[in-house]
């Protein structure tokens, strides 16, 4: 068979055929008239070269090649219908859907963990795979298909795909619990003596958007680390005298081992937001998983402060994390 002469309403027209055995019925059952069905009948039977149904003493008689299409034909349109109303209607219990999220891994700590551990009660069926957030391949990949959703700092350049704020997130500085030189009213002369360690996604950079801003001050910081990733921060800084700027939330659970002060002199902030692409803005199991991660953000907290925009004046690109 040509597939390229397929036509969907054909393969519908056969199955209620096979069903009702009439012409007259068929047409009833899909609201056509008699000619309408004796004409997709005739492409029919040319589609398959067989009468697909015969004259009999009433109605008509399906032949063998019908019978043995009716199988195959019922289950391929049943999942269809089935594909079709789980898009419009999704029942988070019964879904399987998959979904590919794009994020830092500090991102991946603080939602993405939330968002697995909701899904285990509340949608079981459904997968989440994470991939290492590029901000130069975002585009790309929300259009390709290759990633369905991005949690991170919108790119202004890229007007076009559609976001939602989640949260505006600060920094703090943390080091070990008994840090000799770690209090409340911290100098920016005394941060710059101390030992630093900074995060560089791309790694290897020693220095930071932070760097800039204290290389214009007159002031240079002692960075003795770079790391490719926030989640080894806290370890290492417990474990020594080096101290570390790090999102807020990262220190959930973490406060027992840790001292963390704030920096009012710092007001280095970036938004988290979520960001995917007008292919999938409809789809209602996707749209179901953004609407939990709003409601997982808006419940969650950072120093017993409910998460909320502010400060719009100072947010910086989550790309450039400061570290």
């Amino acid at each position: 068979m040509n597939t390229s002469r397929l036509d969907l309403n054909l393969l519908v027209t056969l199955e209620a055929l096979l069903a009702e055995r009439s012409v007259t019925r068929t047409a009833a059952r899909l609201h056509l008239s008699q000619p309408a069905v004796s004409a997709q009948l005739s492409r029919l039977r040319d589609m398959f070269g067989d009468p697909l149904l015969v004259p009999a003493h009433r109605g008509m008689t399906p032949t063998a090649k019908a019978l043995e299409l009716l199988g195959p034909l019922r289950l391929a349109l049943d999942d269809l219908r089935n594909t079709l109303h789980a898009h419009r209607d999704f029942s988070p219990a019964r879904s399987r859907l998959a979904m590919t999220i794009a994020c830092t891994d500090y991102v991946e700590a603080v939602v993405v963990l939330p968002l697995v551990l909701a899904l285990r009660q509340r949608a079981p069926g459904v997968r989440i795979a994470v991939r290492r957030f590029n901000p130069a391949q975002t585009e790309q990949q929300l259009a390709s298909g290759d990633v369905d959703l991005a949690m991170a700092t919108p790119d202004p350049t890229q007007s076009h795909l559609r976001t939602r704020l989640l949260f505006e997130e600060s920094y703090v500085l943390i080091g070990r619990r008994d840090h000799p030189r770690l209090r409340t009213g911290l100098t920016l002369e005394e941060f710059v003596q101390l030992e630093h360690v900074v995060v560089s996604p791309s790694g290897g950079s020693f220095t930071t958007p932070i760097d800039d801003a204290l290389t214009a001050l007159g002031h240079r910081r002692q960075v003795v680390l770079s790391a490719a990733s926030f989640l080894f921060v806290p370890e290492i800084v417990a474990d020594s005298d080096l101290v570390a700027l790090v999102p807020r939330r990262l220190l959930h659970g973490q406060r027992d081992r840790l001292t963390s002060i704030d920096l009012p002199w710092l007001a280095e902030q970036f938004d988290v937001s979520l960001i995917w692409h007008e292919r999938t803005h409809g789809h209602a199991g996707q749209r179901w998983i953004r609407e939990l991660l709003v409601e997982l953000t808006a419940d969650a907290t950072a120093d017993g402060k409910p998460i909320a925009p502010k400060h719009a004046a100072r947010r910086r690109s989550a790309s450039r994390r400061v570290g």
